[in-house]
């Protein structure tokens, strides 16, 4: 019997791994399927291998219960029975495990604990040198970045033109040396030049992902993969439907026993023209077939919406589709889908000639208090230009911005609402009031998030009853200060700076 390597325990939400011997003959990406069947007292759950290069064969398997368990694996050139035994022990105390939908509206760790997304765009950041991905992970941590969305696929597009680090595929690229920001896009979606067999990945690439999403999972960050994307010029966005299929088999099969693993079938779905609606259910019931964890999946649009309704999609992944409003629709998308709505690209805080890459960091805050309290979830993404040409949108490395040093203190906010998320509540017309989702039916409110974005009013009264006290905290959302004013009840009035990017939260204090 062929050796097999693999651990006898492993933490539950962990990646437990058979390694296995097997032929290099032929095609091992497709002439070889390897399987596995894992059986314990509360699951039974078969997960497609991989290979991986140099006669190895891999399985994986994330358990979602503590106990024991037993394995069999399947495989053509298995002569004998593949199977054997191990345990699983309690999760890691960092571990809450895979995201989940909560409450419609909202998220949750697998053991119940609430996630509340904080995100940021780096398309390619894990495709960079190694000291620029050691710098991208430092950014994260200090920014307190919870979710990181980014391609598996290399990107070309403006202000990112050089080569990747590896390629998905073996074979060669185009020559790129004439590529500059001023013609980048006759080359997008050009095949000619490029030489790759698409039915034999390069293993190396891919390992590489693993490390970043394994980095990622340490610092408690979800990577979101964006599986297909329209920037390109290696020919990865026309590959037949035959190819796409083998692709997107391979990656469910490396990636999907991650516990922080999400899937964006593809970043501006609707800008890859080659692609059809039938092409994205396809893929939508591979991956729904495939992960038997049940990660997060969504699609991300340019101009038109992909049909949030379609059973498969778990939330909505928004990128505003008007110049100046995007945020204040957040509660019409949660009405209209009845999913949570995360707004990925709410536009970035930059200074580039393009709408989509010139906001100011005041104006991005303010994008992000206005989501939270309308119920969603915001996301960011930085291009300033600067003379290293390195854009955080596409290549990490450092911050250079104002707003992501303020997202923690949202974050923290979000943190202390009672029960489990923040939902839109018609206060008044000319404020963004946010009141505890659990209290739908509660006439007067536990909690109440009053947001008056760009407005500057000097004072604002209040009135629920003539019965309830409220303790009244004063809050400057860009200064990230929190300021007691002591306990009312009925009628009351709160005095305010008179600027702009101010709330008032409002706590009913227990008798």
């Amino acid at each position: 019997m062929n050796r097999m390597i693999y651990s006898h325990e492993v933490c539950r939400w962990d990646v437990w791994e058979i390694t296995i011997p097997g032929p290099t003959d032929g095609n091992p990406f497709t002439d070889f399927p390897v399987s596995g069947t894992f059986t314990g007292k509360n699951e039974t759950v078969k997960a497609d291998g991989f290979y991986d290069g140099e006669g190895i064969y891999r399985v994986r398997f994330m358990p979602s219960f503590e106990g024991s368990y037993h394995f069999r694996i399947q495989a053509p050139f298995l002569t004998e029975g593949a199977e054997g035994d191990f345990t699983v022990l309690p999760a890691r105390e960092e571990n809450h495990g895979p995201v989940r939908v909560a409450n419609t509206f909202h998220f949750a760790y697998e053991d119940g604990s609430p996630y509340y997304s904080i995100g940021t765009t780096c398309y390619v950041w894990a495709l960079q040198s190694d000291e620029r991905i050691r710098e991208t992970l430092e950014s994260l941590k200090e920014a307190r970045f919870n979710k990181i969305r980014f391609c598996i696929f290399p990107k070309h597009y403006a202000y990112n033109l050089g080569e990747p680090r590896s390629y998905p595929y073996e074979g060669t690229p185009m020559d790129g040396s004439v590529l500059t920001d001023e013609n980048f896009m006759v080359f997008m979606g050009k095949t000619e030049g490029n030489h790759w067999d698409f039915t034999r990945f390069n293993p190396a690439h891919f390992r590489h992902l693993e490390t970043c999403i394994r980095e990622l999972e340490r610092l408690g960050i979800e990577a979101d993969l964006i599986v297909m994307h329209p920037y390109d010029r290696w020919g990865f966005s026309c590959m037949s439907a035959e190819q796409d299929d083998l692709y997107w088999n391979y990656v469910v099969a490396r990636f999907s026993a991650f516990h922080n693993v999400w899937w964006s079938l593809a970043n501006e779905h609707d800008l890859m023209f080659q692609k059809t609606q039938k092409d994205w259910e396809r893929y939508a019931e591979i991956l729904c077939s495939k992960d038997p964890y049940r990660h997060l999946r969504s699609i991300h649009n340019c101009f038109s919406f992909y049909d949030y309704n379609r059973p498969w999609v778990t939330h909505c992944s928004i990128q505003r589709q008007d110049l100046y409003k995007g945020a204040e629709y957040a509660d019409l998308w949660r009405q209209k889908y009845q999913k949570p709505v995360v707004l990925d690209e709410i536009a970035y805080e930059g200074n580039l000639q393009y709408g989509w890459g010139n906001l100011s960091a005041e104006e991005m805050v303010r994008r992000f208090w206005e989501t939270a309290c309308r119920g969603g979830y915001p996301g960011h993404g930085e291009t300033y230009r600067n003379p290293e040409g390195v854009l955080w949108w596409s290549h990490g490395g450092k911050l250079r911005g104002e707003s992501w040093k303020r997202f923690g203190f949202l974050l923290d906010m979000m943190k202390e609402t009672p029960g489990h998320g923040l939902a839109p509540y018609p206060m008044s017309w000319d404020c963004v009031c946010a009141v505890p989702e659990s209290e739908p039916f509660i006439p007067v409110k536990s909690y109440y998030l009053v947001y008056f974005s760009f407005m500057q009013p000097s004072l604002r009264e209040f009135h629920f009853d003539d019965s309830t006290d409220f303790e009244v905290e004063v809050i400057d959302t860009w200064n990230m200060t929190v300021e007691k004013r002591g306990t009312y009840r009925g009628r009351f009035q709160v005095e305010l700076p008179g600027r702009a990017y101010m709330a008032v939260r409002l706590r009913k204090r227990p008798r």
